[in-house]
């Protein structure tokens, strides 16, 4: 028999309120409009700056203004706020919003990343990367855990890794370790939280994607460190015959993560990586 929430033609999320980190462009962005498709609110929130280590654009505050008209389009209600992960008391102070508006939180998706993949040596880039990428998890699921739990309601919790978060590979440079360390990093945090918070059937998984078709990888600055490693400038790194994923492919996995289609899933690193990992 179906469940209730699985009916053909339910929408996967509805009545449901998903808090997303790095919203405003990329992989974030996609996650925000695939989860408005399926039927749930938003709270929403980015840093909207950039960070002097990362060689690529980081989202704008006129990008999250059109990630929030997105949802709107979409018929759900949205809350944003522009913050940085690093910042616990914002990122609570921005999540808290969100519940004072919605009365709930039921999806948790650790999104924000940075990638300051540099060719110096700068160990300012190795602080960064964990800064955000570790931290910033830490930060955004532990100011969600309280309510979510006093809820008991359970729900779901998703953080977005990377290849590099099960394999080694991000280069020699300091901002390369720091990456692979923090994508690393963000796994032990997942299967920590997923053995703690699974009394109160919250489920915690992480993603892992290969190269995705984002501002991120496209960028120069990346092209170009990426065609100085030797595994990652291989002619066809991925075992399937694509170059990159799209970003909605990742947003997908995300999706079902977050669905109760997935409601007896916990602990779970899911590739999707065409094949990237099968091959090391």
């Amino acid at each position: 028999m179906r469940d209730e929430g699985t009916r053909l033609g339910a929408r996967r999320l509805e009545g449901k309120v998903a808090f997303v980190t790095g919203a405003a462009g990329g992989l974030g962005r996609s996650h925000v409009r695939r989860m408005a498709e399926e039927g749930a609110d938003l709270v929403v929130v980015d840093i909207c700056r950039s960070v002097d280590t990362v060689p690529y654009p980081l989202s704008t505050p006129e990008e999250l203004d059109d990630a929030v008209e997105e949802v709107r389009a979409l018929g759900r209600r949205v809350v944003a706020r522009q913050t940085d992960v690093r910042d616990r008391a914002a990122l609570q102070a921005a999540y808290d919003a969100g519940l004072d508006e919605f009365g709930q939180i039921d999806i948790v998706v650790a999104n924000a990343g940075i990638a300051p993949l540099l060719v110096e040596d700068r160990v300012q880039a190795w602080h960064d990367a964990l800064d955000v990428n570790l931290t910033g998890t830490f930060h955004t699921v532990e100011v969600a855990i309280p309510s979510m739990v006093a809820a008991e309601r359970g729900g779901s919790i998703v953080i977005v890794s990377s290849t590099a978060g099960l394999v080694g590979i991000g280069g020699a440079s300091n901002g390369g370790l720091g990456y692979a360390a923090s994508k690393h990093g963000a796994v032990g945090l997942m299967r920590t939280y997923a053995n703690n918070l699974a009394p109160h059937s919250i489920r915690v998984n992480s993603v892992h994607p290969t190269g995705v078709a984002t501002p991120m990888v496209t960028d120069p600055a990346i092209v170009e460190f990426v065609a100085q490693d030797p595994i990652l400038s291989e002619t066809a790194p991925n075992a399937l015959p694509v170059a990159v994923v799209e970003a909605v492919d990742v947003s997908n996995a995300v999706l079902w993560l977050a669905s109760d289609e997935a409601r007896y899933v916990t602990g779970v690193t899911l590739p999707v990586d065409a094949g990237f990992i099968n091959r090391r």
